[in-house]
Parts: C-alpha cells; structure tokens; sequence
C-alpha cells in the first residue's frame, strides 16, 4: 500500500527537533505576515472592525485542517507535508497536483514576505537617517525597469544560507527571532490597549458578512505555519508525539494572539485611516508613541525574518519529497555529507525566491498563495476520511476526533473560503497547475518509483509465464 511505502521513507535527515521547537516554527510561521500586514488590508479593505471574526472564521477552518494534519503527520512522519498524505491515500496523480500546488503556495508566500521585510527595514533605516536610494528599494514598475529590490533578495539569500547549514541551526535562530516577536505584540497588546476607543468599532460589520469572509480569505495565507510544522517531520526526535502537539499549540497561541491584535488596532485607529503598509507601527505614530512604533517596526523585522525562514524550509523539503517519489529529478533529494539537508532544493529555492522577491511587484499575486493553502487544507481532510473508510485498522498515534464531522467541516469551510477569493486568482492557479500537468506527464510519470515497481512487476510476470 502507498501508505506503507511512505512511512518506510522515515529517516535520512537529522532527527534534532522537539514539541517545543515545532511550536516556535509554527509560531513564527504564523505570527508575522498576518498581524504586521494583512490584518490591517482585511480591516481597512474588507471587513473593517469585524475583522476579529475574519480571524474567528479563518481560525475555525484551519483548526478543523489542523486536526487532520495532526492524525496524518503522527502516522506518515515523513518530509512532504500535504504532498505526502494525497500521495499516500488518493495516489500518484493527487499528490502530485497538490505538491505542484504546495510549490506555488509556498514560493509565492515566501517571496511576498521578503518584500515585505524590506518595507519595514526600509521604515527603520529611515529613521535612523539612512535613506536607500528607490532603485534598491523597489521592484521594477510603471516603466522603471532599472530598479531591484536588494534587501528583499539578500535576506533570502542569508535565510537560505542558514537552511543550508542544518534544521538545529534554523531552529536556534528562530527561537531566538519568535522570542523577539512575541515581545513586540505583547507590547502592541498592553499598551495599545489603553488608547482603544470603543466608538472606532462602530459600525462594526460595515461591509456586511461578505466582508468578514473575503477579509477571512485574505489573511488565511498568515495561517500557513502549522502546515509548515509538518514539512519537517522527518527531522522530529519523536513525531508520534511532537508533531500533534506543535501544529495543534502554534495554531491555538497564533490565532488567539490575531483576535487580540485586530481588535486593538481597530479601536486605536479608524478601520478606513489604517495605514496598509505597516498598520501596527503607524496606529502607534498616530497617538504620538513613536518609541512604541518603532519597538513594533523591530518586532515586525524580526516577524517575518521567521516566517521567511520557515517558508524556505518548507518549500525544500517539499521539492526534496517529490523528489524522491521520483517525480522530480534525483538532484532535488540528495542530502548533504555533512550538514545532512537537501542542499539542492534549499539553493535553488533560495535564488528564485530571492529573484522573484527583487525583480517582480508580487503583491498582486499574493493570494496565490491563500488559494494553494486552502486547496490543500481540503485534500487533506478528504485523505483522512478516506483512509478512515479503507484502513480503519491502521495505528494511529493521534486520532482526529469526531470523523467525520471534523474533516467534512474542514472542507466545507475552507472551500467556502476559496469561493471568497477573486476570478482572478483562480484564472493565476489553474495556468500554474496546467504547467505542472505537463511536467507530470512529460517527466514524473515515466520516472515515478511506483511506476518503475509497477513496470517491474509485469516484467517479472511476464517471464514467469
């Protein structure tokens, strides 16, 4: 059974992380984009003050998906995430729809959070007197072609150094970035706090409910950490039991941490005078905090340093997955002699995220990235109820309470969220998934181990008779 066949994969990589190390890579995958950008998009495009149910909502779907997730990651410990549990229950074909789709996810997610990085480090140097010129600031745009975005391109670059290196050296870094983050938020909590004006949350659904579930589609790529967590599933010293408890603790710590921080926001400043590009420093300016402002512009630094670090993770050891299934070419899964990392995957994702992020204006694509996401928070939660049904025997370490009502809510509520998303996006994803189509049929089905197995086989049968 594929499912066997996956789990016998288990082993190759450095086992160094803990309950408490896949919590921090959660945490910082989580906590970064969605509290220092989208809430404030969500709240002053979309569902203003209600944008405390946008993350109610988003939080629902995802707890449903991560429960999932959890059953799967304790029973199949392997790298590949989604990718990896569609291949093992539905096939060859599904997992390699959702591994092309995953790709996408996290490339476009981690690029548009290098931007981002940039604009808040551009905020803080300029404060410090040292202003960078527009030509290394910005992406190329509006006939200015000479023009890159450099800090964008040379922090993927370092976090893709770092990767390279090992998993325990990531970890240590992002502890310590996580640790400075949470710091900042707590400090936008209590003190943002005693300058909330209650009459700022009224109306508060001003664009009614459809609103609140487009600002639910739109910060739903924040929640992509927990899905992270279980990318790294080969390097856990016991997944049966860490695995469970970091993907289900990151997204309990992360969301309640959302709802606190939209609705400070929200009471501080106007939902339509928020400023989009950095909402939480800005709200601070605006009641003469300028110190606040700027510890907030460090902690945003510091925010989605982390979830770039993790992004990047996740995407190698998805290439480094497939690879070894035999769908992608061999070089994606060699481990390094040394540091025992997919240096292949981690290099070549580093320098076209990197690329990508200076050279191309990705905020227009970004919810690629949320219509990727929730794809595969579906299949998922079909996977678990499927396997329920054919192999209810199986050891399950962790079990998903209540299948099937969980896995069935998990994908009605998630594809209610897609519907949220614009035509647009879906147009952008079905072109990336038909260019993944033709590289399956042109390359990773006729190189595919089960196929070969399969080939195999028939010879053998063949010979026999």
């Amino acid at each position: 059974m594929l499912l066997d066949e996956a789990a016998s994969h288990a082993g190759g990589l450095k086992r160094v992380l803990r309950a408490f190390d896949l919590t921090l890579l959660g945490v910082g995958a989580i906590v970064g984009a969605g509290i220092f950008v989208l809430t404030g998009v969500a709240a002053a495009k979309y569902a203003g003050p209600a944008v405390t149910l946008s993350f109610v909502v988003a939080g629902f779907a995802c707890a449903m998906a991560a429960l999932c997730y959890a059953e799967f990651a304790a029973m199949i410990p392997i790298a590949g995430s989604a990718y990896s549990y569609s291949y093992a229950t539905m096939g060859e074909l599904v997992g390699w729809i959702i591994g092309w789709d995953l790709v996408l996810e996290y490339a476009v997610g981690a690029a548009a959070v290098a931007v981002g990085w940039s604009g808040y480090l551009t905020v803080i140097l300029n404060g410090m007197g040292i202003h960078l010129p527009d030509a290394l600031t910005h992406a190329p745009e509006h006939g200015a072609l000479m023009r890159m975005d450099l800090p964008a391109l040379l922090i993927v670059l370092l976090i893709s150094a770092v990767l390279y290196v090992g998993i325990s050296e990531s970890a240590r870094v992002n502890s310590v970035i996580v640790m400075v983050k949470l710091f900042a938020i707590a400090g936008v909590i209590l003190v943002g706090v005693f300058y909330v004006r209650p009459a700022n949350w009224s109306p508060f659904v001003p664009y009614g409910w459809s609103g609140v579930m487009r600002g639910a589609a739109v910060i739903f790529f924040a929640y992509i950490g927990f899905d992270a967590v279980s990318t790294a599933a080969e390097e856990v010293v016991d997944p049966n039991r860490d695995l469970p408890i970091g993907i289900l603790a990151s997204l309990f710590i992360c969301t309640t941490l959302y709802i606190a921080v939209a609705a400070v926001l929200t009471g501080m400043v106007p939902a339509l005078h928020i400023d989009l590009k950095a909402p939480l420093a800005s709200a601070f300016v605006l009641r003469g905090l300028n110190a606040v402002a700027g510890i907030v512009s460090l902690g945003a630094v510091a925010g989605l340093t982390s979830v770039l670090l993790v992004l990047l993770l996740g995407q190698s050891r998805i290439f480094f997955a497939i690879s070894r299934d035999g769908l992608l070419p061999p070089i994606f899964s060699r481990i390094h002699p040394r540091y025992r990392t997919p240096y292949w995957p981690t290099t070549l994702t580093g320098v076209v995220v990197g690329v990508t992020a200076a050279l191309l204006p990705i905020q227009e694509i970004a919810e690629l990235a949320n219509i990727g996401t929730l794809f595969a928070f579906v299949l998922v939660c079909l996977g678990l109820w499927i396997l329920r049904h054919v192999d209810p025997a199986r050891p399950r370490p962790f079990r998903t309470p209540m299948v099937p009502a969980v896995p069935i809510l998990g994908m009605i509520s998630c594809g209610f969220l897609v519907l949220s998303l614009p035509l647009v996006t879906w147009i952008r994803f079905f072109v990336w998934m038909a260019i993944g189509m033709v590289i399956y049929f042109a390359y990773g089905r006729h190189h595919s181990h089960v196929e070969a197995a399969a080939r195999a086989e028939l010879r053998s049968a063949a010979s026999r008779g």
